[in-house]
């Protein structure tokens, strides 16, 4: 909400679980320095990891390149180039930054034009950390603070727990007084100053920073419980120093032992929380380091071969895919030469390797099985597949779920309400104990009123959590989405994956969804006296254009009777005033002759009369779940079409399952209503449920109505970035998948608001002496530290059991039989 109030500022997420931000701004009114600057302010540190300006532009560290003579020779150098749009020099790093046109240029041409001086190396700049590849530097960061901790704090621990009971030991260290002051006490105060200020300085920082921009967080009350014992534990050590009558009981322990707990806890967070991403980075490792390239002659032919690193490889490049087991593809390209089988169940989750020929496209990232491959890459670094993907999934972890709203605004209160608690407790016990409203008895030894008050306000502060509240939500998404990636399911963020819970209703189109996709021709009926090979010539003519199904299937199926009657062959057509008509057909001037092509609508609006024959000939063809297309040459109705698409194996079982889940299957078409509600019969879709000859604005508006009706529904032909929920595989059973992730998912961030509510409305009042009147427990400061700490831990390990998601066992049954 800082980032936001900003000028220039127009959106800032945080994604609490990978420890990102992303700041949309106007980079003439604030730049990314001065946002990392205004975030270090307030006590984070923020280095910026990339910015959308960056497209298509690299950093080349150089070598060799001493003098501005030199600087000034490799800017020409590369300005000369064709693509390069400008060159950018940083003198004191030596480094270039270059600007291009990926289709005409790349990293590679850049670094081979520099090297050709002979004089002068460069490489690509080393990718800088993101995400879990960041994770390892903090796990051992903050390994090495509690290592330190440990270091001050064991025999802090032992000096106050431990050797004061070892007769000998504790003569020893009550020995040689200062007036009142011991050497025991004076040792644990040395002990656990370098803790409370050097250890503990991250604490003071956060606290400071917060309050200075007048919120408050966790360091806050770490701060003040700590600052509470260890200052007490001073004034108790100055006293004793100065008086000897005085008896006082010191805290140090607690000081130190509740910030090696804080730590120790983060520690175990932030491990936890890498796995949480482990996803991602698999996805990220999948892409290869190195690639054979290809250097063709003028006749196209292999002249010879090279090994590149990956990062390298340009637009138009033709790469070797070998035959070497595990061979991965190193960038998405197009088959130009052999053929194989790809496996591409680390990206799409397809279990089954996926034949590759001439012409296909393959996706970087997965690995060909068997069979040698030349693909010519088609999109390269940042525009592959993978990268693509793996952008996706991180914006959707850095994306809140609407449910999260309500632990946000809890949180702006909490740290507030617990300081407020633990004041409260405090003067409770204070105030009782002076009134004598509880026995003296109650009061351990070597301890009074105040002493006994503070520990029981120390613990109130340290053991609220509002860390396990914040975590709750992200680390179950981060899991959930990363689960649903590894799984081919792409789910946008947490609305997205809040939303698939709740989805009642699912609306499916019919081609290609419900159905295979590709039509075929498998019957004709002429109803005038015209050959069928001009028949066909003339629709095939008219459908030429036509990017729909069905006009392809009849293109297709008019190539097959040309050539069954090759002494005619496939005449050329003057065909003009194409118009594709959305829901009706094609109408178009085929050699001088007005040609309609579709269904009943396109018919009627043109005033072509549909005799008797022709309306049962299309009853009977929709019964069989076939569709009709109807041809009108001159105004007259020559003939139909019957086109068949058969549905997927899966269909019915998908739909069956889907209502055992309380969901209803829709299917809306802009197929005839006959065709529709013979399919729908096939599938178990009831009659209400079918919309037919829908136009694509049809189809919007009634998904539209559904949703204000309550019932969100999910179009399956929507583009990769418009949708929420993307299915990578083209199955079926893919939906019942995401249905399932997205409960199980959410059931496990409720699950994580129960325990993080829960330990808070238990902890508190347990902290704050609850027990204590009744079974004399009580929860020393540092303890509750500990428990704080393992709050979150166990919030993160419950979204971790994510991890552990497989698909329903009917949808393994689907796949199963489909595959054989």
């Amino acid at each position: 909400s800082f980032a936001e109030k900003l000028d220039g500022v127009q959106k800032a997420v945080v994604a609490l679980a990978t420890e990102e931000c992303e700041v949309r701004h106007d980079a003439g009114v604030i730049s990314h320095v001065q946002l990392a600057a205004a975030i270090d302010d307030l006590g984070y540190e923020a280095e910026l990891l990339i910015a959308g300006e960056e497209t298509n532009r690299i950093r080349l560290q150089l070598e060799g390149v001493t003098a501005a003579a030199d600087f000034q020779l490799v800017k020409e150098m590369l300005v000369a180039l064709s693509g390069v749009t400008s060159v950018d020099l940083d003198f004191s790093n030596a480094m270039v930054t270059v600007s291009y046109e990926p289709d005409r240029a790349g990293p590679r041409t850049f670094i081979e034009t520099i090297e050709q001086a002979g004089v002068f190396t460069a490489k690509l700049e080393a990718p800088r950390g993101r995400g879990s590849h960041d994770r390892g530097l903090e796990i051992q960061h903050h390994k090495k603070y509690f290592l330190w901790s440990l270091v001050f704090t064991v025999p802090v621990f032992f000096l106050s727990m431990v050797f004061m009971y070892i007769p000998g030991i504790m003569e020893g260290l009550e020995h040689g007084r200062l007036n009142g002051l011991s050497i025991g006490a004076l040792l644990r105060w040395i002990l656990a100053t370098p803790v409370q200020f050097v250890i503990g300085r991250r604490f003071y920082v956060g606290a400071y920073k917060a309050l200075r921009r007048g919120s408050s967080n966790m360091d806050v009350l770490i701060a003040m419980g700590t600052n509470a014992a260890y200052f007490y534990s001073v004034y108790i050590v100055l006293r004793a120093a100065t008086s000897p009558t005085f008896k006082g009981t010191d805290f140090f322990e607690t000081s130190a032992m509740l910030i090696s707990f804080i730590i120790l806890g983060k520690y175990l967070e932030v491990m936890a929380k890498g796995k949480t991403s482990e996803a991602v980075a698999k996805l990220m490792d999948l892409a290869p380091d190195k690639a054979t390239l290809l250097t063709l002659d003028e006749e196209g032919d292999v002249a010879g071969e090279r090994e590149i690193g990956a990062e390298l490889i340009q637009r138009r490049d033709i790469i070797k895919v070998g035959l070497r087991a595990g061979v991965v593809v190193p960038t998405d390209g197009v088959v130009v030469w052999g053929q194989s089988f790809v496996n591409e169940s680390m990206i799409t989750g397809e279990a089954r390797p996926v034949p590759k020929k001439l012409g296909d496209k393959v996706i970087g990232g997965t690995m060909n099985d068997h069979g040698v491959i030349h693909i010519r890459a088609t999109h390269v670094g940042a525009e592959t597949a993978l990268a693509q993907i793996v952008r996706l999934v991180e914006a959707a972890q850095m994306g809140k779920a609407p449910v999260q709203k309500y632990a946000d605004r809890i949180s702006t209160y909490f740290v507030p309400a617990v300081v407020v608690a633990a004041f409260v407790t405090w003067l409770a016990w204070y105030v009782g104990g002076k009134a004598r409203s509880y026995p003296k008895s109650w009061i351990p030894a070597a301890m009074d009123e105040f002493e006994l008050a503070l520990q029981f306000g120390i613990s109130v502060l340290v053991i609220a959590c509002p860390c396990a509240l914040g975590l709750a939500t992200p680390t179950a998404i981060m899991v959930a989405t990363g689960k649903g990636a590894t799984q081919g399911i792409l789910i946008k963020g947490g609305q997205a994956l809040e939303a698939a819970h709740k989805v009642k209703t699912v609306v499916f189109d019919k081609t290609g969804t419900l159905t295979i996709g590709k039509p075929i021709v498998v019957h004709t009926k002429l109803l005038t006296n015209i050959p069928l090979h001009v028949f066909y010539d003339t629709i095939a003519a008219a459908e030429v254009n036509s990017e729909h199904p069905l006009g392809k299937a009849i293109v297709a199926y008019s190539r097959k009777i040309s050539g069954e009657h090759s002494s005619h062959g496939q005449q050329q057509h003057e065909v003009r005033d194409f118009e594709a008509i959305p829901g009706q057909g094609v109408r178009a001037v085929v050699d001088g002759k007005a040609t309609l092509v579709g269904n009943m609508r396109l018919m009627k609006e043109h005033g072509i009369h549909i005799s008797e024959e022709a309306e049962e000939h299309l009853r009977d063809v929709e019964t069989l779940a076939r569709t009709g297309v109807m041809v009108a040459i001159e105004r007259e109705l020559v003939g139909v079409v019957s086109i068949a698409d058969p549905v997927k194996p899966e269909a019915a079982r998908v739909i069956s399952i889907l209502k055992s889940m309380g969901v209803r299957s829709m299917m809306v078409t802009g197929d005839n209503w006959g065709t529709a509600v013979a399919i729908a019969r096939e599938l178990g879709i009831e009659r209400p449920c079918v919309h037919a000859e829908s136009l694509p604005e049809d189809k919007a508006r009634i998904v539209e109505e559904m949703q204000v009706r309550g019932l969100p529904g999910a179009g399956t032909d929507i583009a990769i970035e418009a949708a929420d929920i993307v299915l990578m595989k083209s199955n079926l059973e893919d939906v019942i998948t995401g249905i399932d992730l997205s409960r199980k998912s959410f059931f496990r961030i409720w699950l994580n608001y129960v325990w993080a509510l829960g330990y808070n409305v238990l902890g508190i009042p347990i902290a704050a002496g609850a027990l204590f009147p009744s079974t004399g427990f009580r929860l020393p400061p540092w303890v509750a530290g500990a428990a704080m700490a393992a709050s979150s831990v166990s919030v993160v390990c419950s979204s971790l059991w994510l991890k552990r998601y497989k698909r329903p066992k009917v949808v393994e049954e689907i796949d199963t039989s489909v595959q054989r």
